[in-house]
């Protein structure tokens, strides 16, 4: 009797109070005098009642005192996670923080540079980390998390290129099918028409949603649909679709112009978000509903969505490699795809967004982000047209040509990697950048972008100098034109600083202004070439920026010498064009008249009926005028060709001095102190 009341007695003891046979309350998950002593109070099961044979006999819960040690142990691991992301500053003298490479983006995709010293160590032990069937966060021996062994190895945490071209051609073959079963999935128009608009002239950029199982999903309303999603893709189309006359009147008719899509795709969000919904859908909403309202400059409401985005995705494991924790939850190979593909969209997005609003960059790569990989690169082949041109049934032949979307986003991803450096280091909005930081980011970053370009495939690089009579895909367009301003935006915060004595006259000035002006000078023909194609109508936000900036170069050129004809010629062709865009951006027009006010300074001013720049006295036009402006696209590709542009400035090459970037010796200097106007958007509320 002694011996079981004895034995009854100690089950219900601590670890502590056993080891000092003292009399333990029993309390949990601390007993009384552990927490006197401020001991670890542990409850273990004796010898004679722990299971003997886990294959035949079932373990008991977990007691409260070991899930708090799980519950420590998610918390350090937690905390190794987060200060991955805050990893030393690349350069010494500055404060910020710099977590992604410096130099040359990501490598071959699968592992982020490193940053810090415990960064193998950590990635190994993460590598491994899982969920069992219990709850219990375990490595992929089966120890628990309290019992991580010494030496975890990591090897076959990546699939094998055997399995990796296994899953590929799977994933292709089942898009391919998907592909096919479109034709006949009866979507009602003007939601078909607006599905189109958005796998032609946004989708191939961006990627927001994986095309194969959201239509799949579309028929049978499986986990990658939802109405909330498929309403927030009609709102962000219907600029793009209200070209064509049939769907116009529909969306008028019916659809209140397609207002009604935003106000049912924010009222099912906030439904969603009310009842603590967390979907892949409701990321891609966000997304969605973030690059709209940035389109019409409403900072707050862009902002706000693109964070609760990057938010869910933390929440629901879309920030971390899918390969590298097999089994925490039943994921396949679609799932981890899609979830790749949302990262690095929301990464490039991330980038853009915070060049727009002024803000510093929220994604950083972890030692535990997914690589940039695409197993499905089944849009890369895919034959490309401008759907829904040209406008108001007029006939026009577009050659159809090679996609590339999936080559053109890695290389945009690569870039945007590159980009985030430039941001921490030469555009913090909160802390100054010391000018040692700028010019050693300069230094690198300049290789990167070098690089870089050398890289890009030489099918989809637009030589600014030779262009094509008729223009490639428009995201093509696109990547070329980021390309050009990123560049810009690297030198040109140099081009108004005072150097030390010792630096040489004609470096680094002459350097920097030359990239800047060639790079705003390509940048132009590009944007010429795409108004003929396309017509402006189908101007994306990112080219109307690039523009943008462009225009800020010459400006400079302007402000240093108000007789640099070339330079007048140059920004009255971007003001003349920007003006014409903000009819589809409205954002652009606030911003562009900050470089109105600029130009009024020193006596120049924008007609806006002639939509030229004008002597502010004597109303004299500065530069010749061409009163044919891009009412359409040209109709065919002979007219495309024989006609070189409707702006005066194209009325024979760009200038002589294209392919040097030729300036006159005296702008380097006359440029010292003036202040660039801010390369990010001006909003509602300036």
């Amino acid at each position: 009797m002694s011996s079981a009341k004895a034995t009854k007695k100690s089950a219900f003891s601590c670890e502590p109070c056993r080891r000092r046979k003292v009399k333990c309350g029993g309390e949990q998950p601390l007993c009384q005098r552990c927490a006197s002593r401020n001991d670890e109070c542990v409850y273990k099961l004796p010898p004679d009642r722990r299971p003997l044979t886990p294959k035949t006999t079932p373990a008991s819960n977990p007691t409260l005192s070991y899930t708090q040690r799980l519950e420590k142990r998610i918390k350090e691991l937690e905390d190794q996670l987060a200060s991955s992301s805050r990893s030393p500053p690349s350069i010494t003298v500055s404060a910020h923080s710099s977590p992604s490479t410096a130099s040359t983006g990501l490598n071959d995709g699968r592992s982020p540079p490193k940053s810090h010293a415990d960064e193998q160590s950590f990635t190994r032990s993460f590598s491994g980390l899982k969920v069992d069937d219990k709850g219990r966060i375990t490595f992929g021996n089966g120890a628990s998390a309290n019992e991580r062994p010494a030496n975890p190895n990591s090897n076959g945490v990546y699939a094998s290129a055997e399995l990796d071209q296994s899953i590929r051609e799977r994933l292709v073959a089942n898009a391919m099918q998907q592909r096919a079963l479109e034709t006949f999935s009866g979507t009602p128009e003007p939601f078909q028409y607006l599905l189109n608009v958005h796998w032609c002239w946004i989708q191939p950029l961006f990627m927001f949603i994986y095309r194969p199982a959201f239509t799949r999903d579309m028929q049978n309303m499986g986990q990658y649909y939802s109405h909330m999603l498929l309403n927030a893709l009609m709102s962000h189309s219907v600029n793009w679709g209200r070209n064509d006359p049939a769907t116009r009147q529909l969306l008028d008719e019916h659809y209140s112009g397609g207002e009604i899509f935003g106000k049912h795709a924010r009222s099912m969000l906030f439904e969603d978000m009310k009842r603590g919904a967390c979907t892949i859908p409701m990321v891609q909403t966000l997304l969605l509903l973030s690059a709209e309202e940035c389109a019409f400059g409403n900072t707050i409401q862009a902002w706000t969505y693109s964070g609760l985005a990057f938010r869910l995705m933390d929440q629901i494991g879309v920030c971390f490699d899918g390969q590298r924790y097999p089994g925490s939850v039943p994921i396949n190979e679609e799932d981890i795809e899609i979830r790749r593909r949302i990262f690095w969209s929301s990464f490039f997005w991330d980038k853009m967004l915070s060049l727009y609003m002024g803000r510093m960059p929220t994604l950083h790569l972890t030692p535990a982000s997914p690589p940039l990989v695409m197993y499905d690169d089944s849009a890369e082949n895919e034959l490309w047209e401008p759907f829904g041109m040209p406008p108001d049934g007029r006939t026009w032949n577009y050659p159809a040509s090679t996609a590339h979307s999936a080559t053109c986003f890695i290389a945009m991803i690569r870039l945007s990697l590159i980009f985030n450096e430039i941001l921490l280091h030469m555009y913090d909005p909160v802390i100054p950048n010391t000018e040692i930081e700028m010019l050693e980011c300069v230094a690198s970053q300049g290789l990167a972008m070098d690089k870089w370009w050398d890289d890009f495939p030489p099918y989809l690089k637009m030589d600014a100098a030779n262009l094509p009579a008729i223009g490639p895909p428009t995201h093509l367009f696109t990547s070329n034109c980021i390309y050009f301003t990123y560049k810009i935006l690297l030198y040109r915060p140099m081009l108004t600083r005072h150097y030390d004595t010792g630096i040489d006259g004609q470096l680094p000035w002459s350097t920097y202004l030359i990239n800047c002006v060639t790079s705003a000078t390509a940048t132009i023909a590009i944007f010429d070439l795409f108004a003929r194609t396309y017509s402006i109508k189908y101007c994306a936000l990112s080219i109307s920026y690039s523009m943008y900036i462009a225009a800020s170069v010459f400006l400079l050129q302007v402000q240093a010498m108000p007789n640099d004809f070339q330079a007048i010629r140059r920004l009255d062709y971007c003001l003349h064009m920007l003006h014409r865009v903000m009819v589809f951006n409205p954002i652009i027009g606030r911003s562009t008249n900050f470089i109105l006010k600029e130009l009024v300074a020193i006596g120049i001013s924008f007609d806006v009926a002639g939509g030229c720049l004008v002597e502010t006295a004597s109303r004299r036009p500065l530069a010749p005028q061409n009163r044919q402006l891009y009412q359409r696209p040209l109709e065919s590709t002979t007219e495309l060709a024989a006609q070189s542009s409707t702006h005066a400035l194209f009325y024979s090459t760009i200038g002589d001095d294209f392919g040097t970037g030729a300036v006159h010796p005296d702008v380097y200097h006359a440029m010292i102190g003036l202040e660039p106007v801010t390369v990010r958007f001006c909003t509602l509320d300036d």
